[in-house]
């Protein structure tokens, strides 16, 4: 298989359009704009689409029936929404130099769903036999998936293989395993009262607040976990008692043994002052993906899929986390870093290579096609 210019065209068309269609985390419209036109482009390469309806994003599901393959489907696992604002392009616009294609969400990772659909399309076109393949589209991974654990989970319980098309590692190696990453907000309701008048009656929830800060930060103390109390709030006037506070903390777990001493640690807080009240609750949470036996397997299969196509490619774990860390977690055989190489995640200089695009379309083409026979299904009792 090889990508042809007129593919490549093809390919950089669509991801313009994808690029052109903002689609921050949380904005419906947006999300909505961009849903129809990636449910369209998905239909036009053979998938059957539906979606799985939410508040701040629907999630797109895709399906291509199998062909000759019974068994388990291969689930693929990507995102639309981006952490770019809508308006973004104003300042930090498209273009194509080169080899170097730029823009909000290029690289992370609307290219990766370019990828995807132009090999499906040729899958379809040249009718060879693969098994069902599974897409799942989210609408919220940026903010941690909070509404897409629950359907990820799902299509993970019943999949032979997942193939995530995530951004890869610098050079285009693949993630084998990724760090836990927890979203966790303490939230403090103290008692108001005048600062000067009558401190006493008041419980101010900012100290509060502080003070658990501190025995949070005791409580990862010499463990390998990586704290960062990204939002802090509360109050509102320096002559009232704060009446209100709280801080949304991010942690990253190398292993699910500290993860659990932490989140357990966490849950079992307990106010300093007297009539203060505390709360700790989850925001999102994706558990520690530790590279494993089937995962191990799956990337010697991709591997040799990609040496047959003059790719060279490595795996090694990612310290970011995605929809991945959910089903590696699970023991499902998982792959993440599918997507084309580039760099710049998150960055205004986000960037996606042209060329990366067409090899990431032919080696998933060759993925979809040829992975159910480079070794067993986790089904097949191997």
């Amino acid at each position: 298989m090889s990508y042809s210019s007129p593919d490549l065209n093809d390919a950089l068309a669509a991801l313009h359009r994808y690029t052109l269609h903002e689609s921050p985390t949380g904005d419906r419209r947006a999300l909505a704009a961009l849903a129809d036109v990636l449910d369209a482009d998905a239909a036009h390469a053979g998938f059957d689409t539906a979606r799985e309806s939410h508040p701040g994003g629907d999630h797109l599901v895709w399906t291509l029936p199998a062909r000759g393959v019974p068994g388990d489907p291969v689930l693929l696992l990507t995102h639309y929404d981006t952490v770019w604002p809508v308006g973004t392009l104003s300042t930090m616009p498209w273009s194509v130099e080169g080899d170097t294609v730029r823009g909000p969400g290029v690289y992370d990772t609307k290219a990766g769903i370019v990828a995807l659909l132009a090999a499906a399309a040729r899958v379809a076109r040249q009718g060879a036999p693969h098994p069902e393949i599974r897409v799942v589209v989210v609408a919220d991974e940026e903010t941690g998936s909070p509404t897409a654990t629950g359907l990820v989970r799902a299509e993970a319980a019943r999949a032979r293989a997942v193939l995530g098309l995530e951004p890869p590692h610098p050079g285009g190696d693949l993630k084998t395993g990724r760090r836990g990453s927890t979203r966790v907000r303490i939230e403090v309701t103290g008692v108001e009262a005048h600062a000067a008048l009558d401190p006493d009656a008041g419980v101010n929830a900012i100290d509060e607040l502080v003070d658990q800060l501190v025995r949070v930060r005791a409580l990862v103390a010499d463990r390998p976990v990586l704290l960062n109390a990204g939002t802090v709030a509360g109050g509102g006037r320096t002559n009232v008692v704060a009446g209100e506070a709280h801080a949304d903390l991010g942690l990253r777990f190398t292993d699910p043994e500290n993860e659990d001493a932490v989140l357990t640690g966490l849950k079992s807080l307990r106010p300093v002052r007297d009539r203060a009240r505390l709360a700790t609750r989850l925001l999102s949470h994706r558990p520690t993906w530790r590279p494993d036996e089937a995962g191990a397997d799956l990337l010697d299969r991709v591997v040799g899929i990609a040496a047959g196509l003059g790719q060279r490619l490595a795996g090694r774990p990612a310290d970011g986390a995605a929809d991945t860390n959910t089903t590696g977690a699970l023991g499902r055989p998982t792959i993440d870093g599918l997507a084309p190489p580039g760099g710049g995640a998150h960055a205004r200089q986000e960037w996606v290579s042209a060329a990366g695009i067409g090899a990431r379309s032919d080696l998933l083409a060759a993925l979809l096609t040829g992975l159910h026979a480079a070794g067993p299904s986790p089904g097949d009792g191997a």
